[in-house]
């Protein structure tokens, strides 16, 4: 039996092909992301393992909790600490170090690193081994600054330039004191990292005469761990806490392993559905093949083989199959992975430099995925196989399914397609978090009851397109009966196409009614013409604020200053306003009470005022960050959105209690409104900074539905995949219904049918099938689109169903154009077929 599964598969090369395509692509995209993410994991863990070559132990500063009315904080790292640090008897040196946010500007003006990754920090001392310098000497004074190698590579900076940067609103214009080298693993990713002396830093990042983390350097002889002793009898350990560099690098492996544990689990989901749609075809292949060999398999009953050896057999052939499909995923996939890094490069999102990582892990799971699906996929025709009995067989009489199975078929697809909607409907009624689980639950099973159902559906709608078909003659109506000849068939192949635009469709119009929503939100809650923030969404120094009120043209303007509190022994988050402008700048509706903003008067969001019984009127007491305490007058209660939330009070009652004050954003509000003339005011008062943007609510808009679009054409560019193995198995399956149709097709050339209608009848026979699995595909996709946006809808009031039809349209266009492209082979084979040789075959 063993020769004999390896004949057949020798014999069948041609009619398994596009199954070792299939299983093919499913396991290079499983193997791709594994090889892509830990090599991406691994550079960067050698890389951030390399920063903490010259860190024995690391002192932080702890956090402090909140309790009672006392507002939770971190204390600073003083100078005093770090004489004591350096003081222990195990200690060779002790360095402290200054961080933060530093936008970096090339000679056109333009941010480099993206923002994100652009960093300051500070040059300890005359010479700091933590960065060696290339070229000129260490900072000295506000005038000063180094930069990295790279960043000045890119950006064409040397010695004796003046580059423009920005830490947190105002544009400095630093001269560039020298060039260093550094193993900092954001630089190596396309960042920038800029150094000031520590007393400039300690400015510029508001840690005046205090550090973010003091590093220690062991003598020789003396351990990480007697080290750390050393300092945590020496130092208060209720104010720090110290690490040692080991650990500080494991725990940095762990987090950018676990980083790369949810890119790698979004990858391989969109695998999986490859891998499943794959099974489709897997399923189809030997079912056909099975069927075009029932007088064989017959013959082998008919002389002592068993059912098992038969259904062994046929999972045999699949393994083989699925061994080779293995293989050479795998080899594709190591190639996608290399081509995925240089893909990042090539966008500019570069990565450290590191070998390309293929595990024994990676190479088992793409062996171990593709033997696993293709066997699983061939275990039920197989089993049908050796169920067919030896005299029906041998008579080449293809039994069709009986009246009982079909009628159990569809008892079950309803029941599953019943209750996947009721659970999907019940979960509209939920909130937000509570409904998720239930609704993915009744999306499976709604998706498994229809494809169970879908040889009953297909009769109906392809007999909806028979008007259509009419016109194309004899072979339209070929086509027709074609396609509705083996509902299983039909149904497998369309399913296949089904799953990837059912996802497509329901991203589609999530997308389109969450920017809908955001648009409406926006035009509703915001009068400002002007919204004005930082290009990575980092504060700004109130400094900006000041500007942006006396630019000329300015009618209106405040910032929006975020500060902790606690309320009833509770964290809350405070909003300080300009109280006077802040009622020109906002349009929201009040539910009670009135919109007045000053002293002691305050505005709350309807959340926070249900949360604490607040309501028009209410007195309660705040104690701010400083620890005094203020009985504050619930003015007016608002509805609250995604854009404005919270307890807003004037900046005026704020600000003095705040240590470090800083804004996330500034409103303003222009006499010339949003003009272009009056944004290049703005940006003119703010010395055209590179790291400040501002933005209109169109630009507000805009900027979200970049996020929506980016995620849109990334899950298309990942369910493009299951598109092209949905595309082979529309080729398999007309390809080997051909050869099975083979005299069918012999005697219709035979009675006057020629090659080019014998092509049309196959074209449109894969047309009618692909519009059937977009027409399901598109129909399901709007239903869990509309589903998600109830539960969307019960925290976002503007949201809305919008329905792309223009994008559904294309989508149903592009399952009609997969159809007629996957029949172009299959109907050419079929016109080219000897018409008295297909008669004579059997």
């Amino acid at each position: 039996m063993f020769r004999t599964a390896l004949r057949n598969v020798l014999a069948h090369k041609a009619r398994l092909l596009m199954t070792v395509l299939a299983v093919m692509l499913g396991v290079a995209f499983v193997s791709g992301t594994l090889v892509f993410t830990n090599t991406i994991s691994d550079a960067y863990q050698n890389s951030s393992a390399k920063g903490f070559q010259g860190v024995d132990v690391a002192v932080q500063a702890k956090y402090q909790d909140s309790k009672g009315d006392q507002v939770g904080k971190t204390p600073d790292l003083t100078q005093t600490l770090l004489d004591k640090a350096a003081k222990v008897p195990g200690a060779a040196s002790a360095t402290g170090v200054v961080s933060g946010f530093t936008a970096i500007a090339d000679k056109h003006g333009k941010l480099i690193g993206g923002g994100w990754q652009s960093a300051g920090g500070n040059y300890w001392g005359t010479k700091d081994a933590r960065y060696p310098l290339v070229s000129g000497h260490a900072p000295s004074g506000a005038g000063q600054v180094l930069i990295d190698s790279k960043t000045a590579e890119r950006a064409g900076y040397k010695v004796g330039d003046t580059v423009r940067i920005s830490v947190n609103g105002p544009v400095l214009t630093p001269t560039i004191a020298g060039i260093f080298t550094t193993d900092d693993g954001n630089v190596t990713a396309g960042g920038s990292l800029a150094l000031f002396d520590t007393a400039t830093a300690q400015q510029l990042f508001g840690k005046k005469g205090a550090y973010d983390e003091i590093d220690v350097t062991a003598k020789s002889g003396t351990g990480q761990a007697a080290l750390k002793s050393e300092l945590d009898q020496a130092l208060p350990q209720k104010l720090v806490e110290t690490t040692t560099g080991k650990k500080l690098a494991d725990d940095q492996a762990k987090q950018i392993a676990d980083g790369m544990s949810g890119l790698r689990q979004g990858l391989l989901v969109f695998a999986g559905i490859a891998l499943f749609v794959g099974t489709f075809i897997i399923a189809n292949t030997f079912t056909m093949l099975v069927a075009q060999r029932t007088k064989e398999l017959a013959l082998l009953r008919a002389v002592g083989a068993s059912r098992r050896q038969v259904t062994r057999s046929v999972l045999i052939e699949a393994f083989v199959v699925g061994a080779v499909a293995g293989v050479t995923g795998l080899a594709a996939g190591i190639g996608i992975g290399a081509g995925l890094r240089a893909l990042m490069g090539s966008f500019g999102a570069s990565v450290p430099d590191g070998p390309l990582v293929v595990t024994p892990g990676t190479v088992a799971a793409a062996l171990a995925v593709g033997v696993v699906i293709t066997m699983l996929a061939a275990w039920l025709p197989g089993r049908r196989a050796a169920k067919i009995p030896p005299v029906a067989a041998m008579s080449a009489l293809h039994s069709a399914p009986t009246t009982k199975s079909l009628v159990l078929r569809n008892t079950i697809g309803a029941l599953f397609s019943a209750a996947g909607v009721a659970v999907i409907l019940a979960a509209t009624t939920m909130s937000g978090s509570d409904g998720q689980a239930p609704m993915g639950l009744g999306a499976v099973l709604l998706i498994i009851g229809v494809f169970v159902l879908t040889p009953l559906l297909s009769r109906p709608l392809i007999a909806a397109a028979a008007p259509l078909l009419r016109g194309f003659g004899v072979s339209g109506k070929l086509a027709r009966q074609n396609s509705v000849r083996n509902p299983r068939r039909t149904a497998a192949t369309a399913s296949a196409l089904m799953i990837g635009l059912t996802l497509i469709t329901g991203m589609t119009v999530m997308a389109g009614s969450l920017q809908k929503s955001i648009d409406k939100m926006a035009s509703a809650a915001i009068r400002a013409d002007y919204v004005v923030s930082m290009a990575n969404r980092n504060p700004l120094s109130p400094d900006v604020a000041e500007k942006v009120a006396a630019t000329d043209g300015v009618t209106a303007s405040s910032p929006l200053r975020n500060a902790a509190s606690r309320i009833g022994g509770e964290t809350e988050f405070l909003t300080g306003v300009d109280g006077s402008a802040i009622g020109k700048l906002t349009d929201l509706t009040v539910d009670s009470g009135s919109f007045k903003v000053g002293g002691s008067d305050v505005v709350v969001d309807d959340d926070t005022a249900k949360s604490h019984g607040w309501k028009a009127g209410s007195v309660f007491t705040v104690h701010y960050e400083d620890g005094k305490a203020q009985r504050l007058t619930v003015a007016g209660v608002y509805e609250g959105n995604q854009m404005i939330r919270g307890i807003m009070l004037d900046n005026a009652t704020l600000t003095p209690h705040v240590t470090d004050p800083a804004d996330m954003q500034v409103m303003v509000k222009t006499a010339d409104g949003a003009t272009a003339a009056a944004k290049d005011k703005l940006e003119r008062a703010l010395g055209s900074n590179p790291a400040i943007q501002v933005q209109d609510k169109q630009d507000l808009s805009d900027s979200i539905a970049q996020v929506f679009t980016l995620i849109l054409n990334m899950v298309y560019g990942l369910l493009a995949m299951a598109v092209i193995v949905a595309v082979l198995g529309v080729i398999n399956t007309l390809a080997m219904s051909v050869f099975e149709r083979s005299q069918e097709i012999g005697m219709l050339r035979a009675i006057g049918l020629d090659r080019k209608a014998v092509k049309r009848m196959v074209r449109l026979e894969s047309l009618v099938i692909s519009l059937f699995g977009g027409v399901l595909g598109i129909g399901l996709g709007v239903f869990f689109g509309w589903a998600a946006g109830r539960l969307v809808g019960a925290k976002m009031p503007t949201y809305e169903l919008v329905l792309p039809w223009t994008r559904m349209a294309v989508f149903l266009l592009l399952a009609g154009t997969v159809g007629v492209l996957a029949a172009l082979w299959p109907a050419r084979r079929a016109a080219k077929l000897n018409m008295l040789s297909a008669i004579k075959s059997e």
